[in-house]
């Protein structure tokens, strides 16, 4: 592995260079574009280095022709306007990409593709995800440079004299990856993995045998790319591993985590893309299953993808400034500008959200007590001195007293399947409308901190009158369903009820179209696929599923081992199996009412219908769980 090349830094994007390199890793065979669609779907395909190196200035300089319908641009690129272009990005990191089971024979070393990052361009015009971040951190950077010009004060408060001072500014992000990994075939014990979770079995407990193995193996390939892993451990989620007498891995089911060091915002998406990769690679590569769904397992711990954006000034004389950090750390929680980016993101959330949690698998981790926030509310701390680890909160507020350096914000809605490169711009998006609020108020840190924290039926400059924002309990605790509603809003349960968020808080919607970053035309054909794919799954998939899990609910008892409490209790399965499935002369089934209602596209009544499908799939498998432990 020390043998082998694995970044081409920006620097060596030239001819020259390039030649050179290649040259001498000649194991390195195929070149691949990586454009990342609206769904976030990146793109791979294999062109022989050869045609590369003979004319590497007009590759790079030109753009590749491709068929638009393999991507995920609705209503952009249609069948009569299919043409979409993959334009080579050469400011950022090119990574190589190892099959490690193709070996070159006169080598010895595995084949490689080399990664080129790129963009998706349709009529002119950037249409990828990769291609809205770049101008959105583009925007957030003239646009608050402009502000402090405008409103000095917002910097001279936190130790910058002068806008002149500035030298740039430093937009910083990541993630957080969580996982799940198991034997192929194995299935899901749900009353184990609920006690094991309850019990906090594997939260932080020591890896073994295979397992460990493909974790070491991941962050090894990882260090080797640049992307600086900082942590991997065992999540709340899984149960003990089976070993045979030979000392082999022969059953496992765990949720793992993965978290590796700040980047510019591009660079952390990409980061993202090449880790979900790279664990994937290694884990199935050691006959081990992985998924990175939000929710693959019903009633244990789902899979987050917690997401961290910061800002700082680098100024003339080399120092850096966060910009979110407060003059004294002792007495204040946030400077103006942090104050503003997090009221930017709260007040703006209706519509950040359908960018954060698009699939129907989002929405099954977003379940009160599950640390999955659902409640547009943050945690400051208790006092300045003592940092909040508030982790019910839809916006967390991560700050080291001793170091202003750390101070950021974490979005805890997102899971490993968001698309991040879209989080990431809209978060910058809606906290620059928050920052540009709060410059016109002039108002000081007491008075922001008074704003964020104000009670139901308060007025706000900038916020909403009948809601919260701030809450330092545990809010799933705390207060009742009911309660949370009428303090924090309702939030949204399906697919439908986030997308329609976009058209009814169209106010809001200008957060994101701001700088001209997020398009009517990019919004539509998010909006279209999102809709598209929910329906889809639904009609082919969740119904699907649930028939199949329906069938497996059979009769246990006999006349021998019964009781009339399990003659009953298998009448009322029955009659909900009945309700759910099956269809008469008279009446059809909820299966069918779905169907229907996707068929004539009345997404309202799809979106009604499949909340009463949940209900009533959980209340079926609760109650046949019930009775299966009453058989003996």
């Amino acid at each position: 592995m020390r043998k082998l090349l694995y970044t081409i830094e920006k620097h060596n994007h030239n001819e020259k260079d390039l030649k050179e390199i290649l040259n001498n890793n000649k194991n390195i065979k195929f070149v691949s574009l990586m454009g990342v669609d609206l769904g976030g779907n990146a793109t791979d395909e294999k062109i022989p280095m050869q045609l590369f190196l003979e004319d590497i200035s007009s590759f790079l300089e030109s753009a590749i022709q491709t068929d638009g319908s393999s991507v995920e641009l609705y209503n952009i690129a249609t069948l009569n306007n299919a043409k979409v272009d993959l334009m080579p990005d050469v400011d950022c990191k090119w990574y190589v990409d190892y099959n490690f089971e193709h070996i070159d024979e006169e080598l010895n070393l595995p084949i490689g593709t080399l990664r080129i990052p790129a963009f998706l361009i349709h009529e002119n015009r950037k249409v990828c995800s990769r291609g809205i971040l770049k101008k959105s951190e583009k925007y957030f950077k003239k646009s608050i440079l402009k502000l402090f010009e405008e409103y000095p004060h917002m910097i001279k408060n936190i130790g910058i004299e002068d806008v002149s001072c500035i030298e740039d500014i430093i937009l910083t992000s990541a993630t957080e990856l969580e996982f799940w990994v198991n034997t192929p075939e194995d299935k899901a014990d749900l009353e184990k993995l609920y006690v094991s979770q309850s019990l906090k079995e594997q939260y932080w407990k020591r890896t073994h045998g295979i397992i460990r193995t493909c974790l070491e193996k991941s962050l090894i390939l990882l260090q080797e790319l640049g992307i600086s892993p900082e942590m991997a451990h065992k999540e709340v989620g899984g149960i003990n591993s089976s070993i045979s007498i030979d000392g082999k891995t022969n059953h496992a089911m765990e949720q793992l985590e993965i978290s590796w060091k700040f980047a510019n915002p591009l660079q952390a998406a990409d980061n993202e893309l090449l880790v979900r990769e790279i664990v994937e690679d290694v884990f199935t590569s050691n006959g081990l299953e992985v998924t990175f769904k939000a929710k693959p397992i019903y009633g244990v711990a789902g899979s987050g993808g917690h997401t961290h954006v910061g800002v700082s000034a680098k100024l003339k004389d080399g120092s850096i400034k966060n910009l979110f950090a407060p003059i004294d750390m002792k007495e204040d929680y946030l400077s103006e500008i942090g104050y503003g980016a997090l009221m930017g993101m709260l007040h703006n959330y209706e519509v950040l959200n359908p960018i954060v949690t698009s699939s129907n698998d989002g929405f099954n981790r977003l379940v009160p007590g599950f640390e999955a926030p659902v409640c547009i509310v943050t945690s400051l701390g208790h006092n300045y001195e003592v940092a909040s680890r508030n982790r019910s909160v839809l916006v967390g507020l991560v700050r080291d007293i001793k170091n202003p350096k750390t101070v950021r914000f974490e979005l805890r809605s997102p899971n490993p399947l968001s698309n991040t490169y879209l989080v990431i711009a809209g978060c910058y998006q809606t906290m620059l409308d928050g920052i540009k609020a709060t410059a016109k108020s002039k108002l000081s840190t007491k008075e922001l901190e008074k704003e964020i924290s104000k009670s139901v039926g308060q007025d706000s400059f900038y916020l909403e009158k009948d809601r919260s924002y701030r809450d330092e309990s545990d809010v799933f605790e705390y207060y009742t369903l009911e309660e949370r509603n009428s303090r924090f809003s309702v939030p949204p349960a399906t697919v439908y009820e986030n997308m329609k968020n976009l058209e009814i808080y169209e106010s809001k919607l200008n957060s994101l179209k701001q700088g001209n970053v997020f398009t009517d035309v990019i919004i539509d054909s998010f909006k279209m696929g999102a809709i598209d794919k929910w329906t889809k799954e639904l009609k082919n998939r969740i119904i699907q599923d649930n028939m199949e899990m329906i069938r497996s609910c059979v009769k246990l008892h006999n006349k021998e081992n019964m009781d009339a409490l399990d003659e009953a209790t298998w009448n009322a399965i029955s009659d909900m199996k009945f309700n759910v499935m099956k269809d008469t002369l008279n009446r059809k089934s909820l299966f069918t009412k779905i169907r229907e209602a996707i068929a004539h596209e009345d997404y309202e009544t799809v979106s009604n219908l499949q909340l009463q499908l949940k209900k009533e799939m959980e209340d079926i498998q609760q109650l046949y769980m019930q009775y299966s432990k009453n058989i003996y």
